[in-house]
């Protein structure tokens, strides 16, 4: 901490009449750009893992050599993202069908090019990109659509060791205002892949809100694939077979009677105690105090026995 140390710390400047004005409290909190999130170590294994099968995904439709690296994986606010994309760029809307959640791929202009020129039958190297403010033509769209649900059909793939999705391409938009699946200060982890083509190519990202992945956020944050969080299933298995061969005495409650420290002092041997209790009413049987439940005492092959008269799984009845 600086010598401002007792000061509420500038997050964020805004423009008054020229001059930058502070926003202190909560105000520079809601704005800030600051991302502060918990870290997904799984999900940046099923990202990694796309890349391999995306990479031959798109060899096998295009018979070029492909290159395919994730060049990052980071939390940002959707708004934010989504306004600082360039343009012109496609935008994919998919469905996360089991989580009901939905998620977006965003496609930039050289990779949307490069796509098209690969799939008509064009010579590669680089070309003059179309001139700025045209809009997509409907086969542009239909082709970049074909790839963006292959690339989902390969992270569906990768996720299966964390849970069985399936996600599917609902529509592609030009504009981010169309895509809108979140709030603007929504959380959500981007997935920036780059992709060469023999000298053409770009960009595309993934991105998914942090509440389209939070049914299984327990299983990203695992470190490693099969890392046990919370309860260990086999220490509990463990732990109730040694409870149930562990030798427990049980009391038989033969009565109980108020005497005052008098009449207990002056007991003699052979004095006889009357109890309230019949030989034929049912006793109470205790372990360690607690009461279980009433049982009849006799005897079997010269021992003192009881027989049990409730059900203790059923509980000691109130």
């Amino acid at each position: 901490m600086s010598e401002d140390q007792g000061k509420p710390e500038t997050i964020r400047l805004a423009a008054v009449d020229g001059e930058p004005v502070p926003r202190r409290g909560l105000k520079a909190v809601l704005e800030s750009n600051v991302i502060s999130h918990e870290r997904l170590p799984m999900l940046e294994v099923v990202c990694e893992r796309m890349v391999r099968a995306f990479a031959t995904s798109m060899r096998n439709l295009t018979s070029d050599a492909i290159d395919v690296s994730l060049e990052s994986i980071t939390s940002v606010r959707f708004g934010d993202f989504m306004g600082n994309l360039p343009l012109p760029a496609l935008f994919g809307v998919f469905q996360v069908k089991p989580w009901e959640s939905y998620g977006v791929v965003t496609v930039d202009a050289g990779l949307i090019y490069a796509v098209v020129d690969a799939l008509l039958g064009g010579r590669g190297g680089t070309r003059t990109p179309p001139p700025e403010g045209r809009s997509f033509t409907t086969i542009e769209m239909g082709l970049v659509s074909r790839v963006v649900q292959m690339a989902l059909d390969d992270l569906s793939a990768a996720f299966e060791e964390i849970a069985a999705v399936t996600m599917g391409l609902e529509r592609m938009e030009s504009s981010p205002r169309f895509a809108a699946i979140a709030e603007p200060s929504n959380a959500a982890a981007v997935a920036s892949y780059r992709v060469n083509m023999e000298g053409r190519g770009g960009m595309f990202s993934i991105l998914l809100p942090y509440a389209t992945i939070e049914p299984v956020r327990d299983k990203l944050l695992q470190r490693f694939m099969g890392e046990k969080l919370g309860r260990d299933h086999i220490w509990s298995a463990h732990m109730a077979s040694e409870l149930y061969n562990t030798q427990v005495t049980l009391d038989v409650v033969l009565g109980e009677k108020m005497m005052p420290l008098r009449e207990v002092r002056d007991l003699k041997a052979g004095q006889t105690i009357a109890l309230s209790h019949s030989p034929e009413e049912p006793l109470q049987v205790h372990c360690g105090g607690v009461p279980l439940g009433r049982a009849h005492i006799g005897q079997r092959s010269s021992n003192i026995a009881i027989r049990m008269a409730t059900d203790l799984s059923k509980g000691y009845p109130k």
